[in-house]
């Protein structure tokens, strides 16, 4: 039977190697939220506008990301992009390349998702408080930005937030193109120390508290706007 050596757990091996990870995904997670949300709101009222030149490529392109592996979108775009496209971002972008790739690709593929959301949620919505909107000579601009998309958010935000703990847990596959994410951290602990399978072990254990105590979290807010509702 395999011996595991429960010494490695300690602060020095979190504080060195870890928390580095630690922020890396989570400013990838909110990065990757807020870019989603907001590319997913744009793809959800080109779906919903009726018109067959904005709704045919939103609908394409949400099905198309829905319908890859996440981790295949991450490869590609670092694998096919050029260099020069880096280049760009002076000397950030040679010296943290994965990093941008990620952000870029989670942007992207997350939009596909939230788009699914944001539409939901907006189609939830009366369409009675719609037309009351209109009567009172809104633009569909206004009727969105002041009646239809604040209590769209405010129906979907559990499922958002949910969403969001899964767009946590996802950040863990930037290991494939070398970004340095807390499960990164973990990995690179565990070598030096001698110890991968306590180190993957406790990556799991942290994975686990903070997410379930975010889905804790988040049926308490569903529960405390079914009330309002």
């Amino acid at each position: 039977m395999m011996n595991l050596d429960l010494s490695f757990y300690n602060w020095d091996v979190i504080s060195n190697f870890v928390v580095k990870g630690f922020y890396f995904s989570i400013m990838l997670t909110i990065v990757a939220t807020i870019g989603g949300v907001l590319f997913g709101t744009v793809l959800a009222l080109m779906r919903l506008s009726g018109k067959k030149w904005l709704d045919a490529p939103a609908a394409i392109y949400v099905n198309g990301m829905r319908s890859i592996p996440l981790v295949m979108v991450i490869l590609w775009f670092f694998l096919l992009v050029p260099a020069s496209f880096y280049a760009a971002f002076g000397s950030i972008g040679s010296n943290y390349r994965s990093e941008i790739s990620a952000v870029i690709t989670f942007i992207a593929f997350e939009a596909a998702y939230f788009s699914e959301i944001m539409r939901a949620g907006i189609q939830s919505i009366p369409r009675g408080q719609v037309h009351a909107g209109q009567a009172v000579g809104m633009t569909y601009g206004q009727n969105m930005r002041l009646v239809v998309l604040p209590q769209a958010f405010r129906n979907m935000l559990p499922v958002l937030l949910t969403q969001t703990i899964i767009l946590f847990q996802d950040t863990s596959l930037v290991y494939a193109i070398g970004a340095y994410d807390m499960l990164k951290g973990f990995e690179t602990a565990g070598k030096n120390f001698g110890r991968p399978i306590e180190a993957y072990l406790l990556a799991a254990v942290v994975y686990f508290i903070m997410c379930y105590a975010l889905s804790w979290l988040v049926k308490r807010l569903h529960k405390k706007i079914a009330i309002i509702r």
